[in-house]
Order: structure tokens, then C-alpha cells, then sequence
């Protein structure tokens, strides 16, 4: 296994210990009575939630495993039912009941999705008028002519199947390789959308206004392009372009104080960064970079820093494979309101970061090998938090406070 596939977040992990009242027994089940008892499905997949307290720096909680059974999830939303969409990479989106059971049909009529490497079905979100107008919007892994790219759509879902699909947008141009396709949506207080889009392996792209890879997003909720988008009227650029000189962003929130978009973006080897998203600038990749070449070492570009580009909030070296991230609003855990949660994949963890306006002033490491590879990290409209594992068998589990 090397670093490089470590970090980019898909390599294949071995056993891990799951957070259990009965730890040993847990790992037996998931280690030989699935693989050797195929007819037991079911049984596994009903097997009781269980727990274990755990001391963080300013709460006590417990992880709790909801549900069992997903295939390299991806992203997570909640119905106002109190239902959860869920996606897999492969290209199903899952429906979870209100008891936490697994649908097994997965939804139909999404379009074709392009499940190879890094690329697959992405994000799932809501609408901000859901209620209004039940559009849910997913990001996915496209066909087209030359090759494939992340794309954007919306449907509304009928039982189980999406229906009214429309494909609000679709990177070009499209290639072959089969990593860094970001793949994150955000809407902000005015009703844009965002998408995140990575540089497809390929870094020059990262830096072209004419090509959309290594950059964010920015439409109307139609698909429209904002007339006020920072590139509209520059000759030969890509209109929808929001930023560029990104390296492949797989966390995005909308800060709860300021109302702007934050990402996180895996650098090479090291360098993974938190930036705030602001119209028009250039994140510096691959002219600059916190991270080094993969095995030899080498700087990247020009160093890490350079006039007219911009400089991170947090730099983390060595790299953690950021995914998932969330601004903690619920009242669960009053302790950690306005702290900003991230996933890591290279070591299964939950990092809390604690902020003042924009600066990051304590970290802290939670669920270190703990629960796998967490992939998304929400907090749901009960305030509690919501973690994704991607692994072949990945779980849906729930941060709870200790009273």
C-alpha cells in the first residue's frame, strides 16, 4: 500500500476494532460470520445498536452504530420524515427508515454514473425549500465524449425512484483518469449552489480559467450562472467558475456566523488544507503547495506561498485524507457550537477544530481508529452528529452526549 493511495482516500483498509460494548465479539461477527455465512445477512444487518462512552476534551458521548450494510458510502441527508438518503459510490442512493433499517431497493432513474476509482456517485442535499418544491440535488461521476467528470443534478423522489431529472451541470472537459473529482454541494443564504470539483489528476487544469477542473462552482438553483460570477466576462473563460487553484476539495460548509463557503482539500503529500472560499481567487495549486511530491520529496511550483494567491486557514502535514465537514449548530453538545468537525480517511478519525473568526486556535483528535474511515460528517436536525464510514461494509453512526 503506499502513501499516495492511503491519502487519496480509497485504498483498502484491513480490520478494524469497532467503538462496542463488546468489542472482541463485534470484530468476530464482522471478520468471519459475514464472509463465511452469506445466508446470515440479515441477521448481521440487525444486529443490536451498541455503544461506548468516551471522553472528549469538553463532552462526555457515546458512539452509537445505527445501521450496517452500505457499500462505500459517500454522503448523507435528512428527509424531514425523518427518513435518510444515503449515497454509495458504486451509483445506488439508499433510502434508511426511520428505524434505521436499510432499504434494499435502491432508488432508480438517477442518469448513468461512471463508478471507477474515485469516481462514482458523490453528494446527496436538500434543497433549502425542500418542503416547497422537493428537489434533491446529487453530484456524480459523468459520461461523455472524451471520457467522464463530476456533474450535478436534481430530481424529485417519487417512492423509490427519482423523478423530473434535470442535469444542472457537467465539467468539461471530460478525461479518462480516475481521481480528484471533488464532488461537494452548499448552498448559501442567497439561493446559489455550489459544487466542488477537483483537478482530475491532471494539476496545469487547476490554473486555466477555460476548463473547470480544480475549482468551485458557483449556479443559481436552476442552473443558471450568476450574472455577478467573477468570470462571466472575461473572453474564453468558463462562467460557472467561482474560484480556481484547487487541488480536489472533498469537505464544504457554509459558515453559520458569516454565511461564506469553507472547504478542506486533500494536498499531495502533506498540505492538506481549510480555506475560505471567496470569488475569484486563486488557491495557489499547483503554483503553490504545503505538500511535497509523492516519494521523492520535491517542493511543488514555487514554494508555498506567492502574490495574488491565497494562503490557508489550516495546514495539516502530514496529511490526514480530509473528507467530510460540518459547522457544529446543534444543541446537543454546547461545548462545541461554532467548532468546525472533520473526517478523516488516512486515520479513521473525527477532528474538532476550534475557531476565533477565522483563525483555528486548538484541535482536537477524536474516534482514531475507532469506527473506520469516515467519509461525511453531518449534524442532524436533532443535533446530533452523524458519521459515514466508506467501507465495504460502512455503517451510519451517531455521536451522543453522556448526561
Amino acid at each position: 500500500m503506499t502513501s499516495k493511495n492511503r491519502h487519496s482516500g480509497e485504498s483498502r483498509n484491513p480490520v478494524h476494532f469497532s467503538l462496542t460494548v463488546l468489542p472482541v465479539v463485534d470484530n468476530i461477527v464482522r471478520r468471519f460470520w459475514i464472509p463465511a455465512c452469506a445466508g446470515m445477512t440479515a441477521l448481521i444487518l440487525a444486529w443490536p445498536v451498541m455503544a461506548q462512552t468516551i471522553q472528549s476534551e469538553k463532552h462526555a458521548l457515546r458512539v452509537v452504530t445505527l445501521t450496517r450494510g452500505l457499500q462505500n458510502p459517500w454522503s448523507i441527508a435528512f428527509l424531514p420524515d425523518g427518513r435518510m438518503l444515503v449515497t454509495e459510490r458504486a451509483g445506488r442512493l439508499r433510502i434508511v427508515g426511520r428505524d434505521f433499517k436499510l432499504d434494499p431497493k435502491p432508488v432508480a432513474g438517477l442518469p448513468e454514473v461512471v463508478a471507477t476509482g474515485q469516481g462514482g456517485l458523490f453528494d446527496v442535499v436538500l434543497h433549502p425549500q425542500y418542503a416547497d418544491n422537493g428537489w434533491i440535488y446529487f453530484s456524480y461521476n459523468a459520461p461523455g465524449p472524451e471520457g467522464w467528470g463530476t456533474a450535478m443534478a436534481r430530481g424529485r423522489l417519487n417512492g423509490h425512484r427519482m423523478t423530473d431529472v434535470q442535469v444542472l451541470f457537467s465539467m468539461e472537459p471530460k478525461t479518462r483518469t480516475g481521481h480528484h473529482f471533488g464532488g461537494r454541494i452548499v448552498f448559501d443564504r442567497k439561493g446559489h449552489v455550489y459544487l466542488t470539483l477537483g483537478d482530475r489528476g491532471d494539476m496545469p487544469r487547476a490554473q486555466q480559467l477555460d476548463d473547470h477542473a480544480g475549482s468551485v462552482i458557483r449556479l443559481h438553483d436552476d442552473g443558471r450562472v450568476p450574472a455577478d460570477n467573477p468570470f462571466v466576462k472575461r473572453a474564453g473563460a468558463k462562467p460557472e467558475k467561482f474560484t480556481l487553484g484547487n487541488r480536489n476539495m472533498q469537505g464544504a460548509a457554509l459558515n453559520p456566523q458569516t454565511g461564506e463557503l469553507w472547504t478542506h482539500e486533500h494536498g499531495p503529500q502533506g498540505g492538506d488544507e481549510v480555506n475560505v472560499m471567496r470569488s475569484g481567487r486563486n488557491y495557489g495549486w499547483p503554483v503553490i503547495s504545503y505538500g511535497v511530491n509523492y516519494g521523492i520529496g520535491t517542493k511543488i511550483g514555487e514554494g508555498n506561498a506567492k502574490a495574488g494567491m491565497e494562503q490557508p486557514l489550516k495546514v495539516w502535514v502530514p496529511s490526514i485524507a480530509p473528507s467530510g465537514m460540518a459547522f457544529y449548530t446543534g444543541d446537543k453538545f454546547p461545548d462545541w457550537k461554532g467548532s468546525l468537525l472533520v473526517g478523516a480517511l488516512r486515520d479513521e478519525m473525527l477532528l474538532r477544530l476550534e475557531l476565533d473568526g477565522e483563525r483555528v486556535v486548538r484541535e482536537e483528535r477524536l474516534l482514531k481508529g475507532a469506527i473506520g474511515r469516515i467519509r461525511d460528517v453531518r449534524v442532524g436536525p436533532d443535533g446530533f452528529v452523524y458519521l459515514l464510514t466508506d467501507e465495504r461494509d460502512g455503517v451510519i453512526a451517531r455521536l451522543e452526549p453522556v448526561k
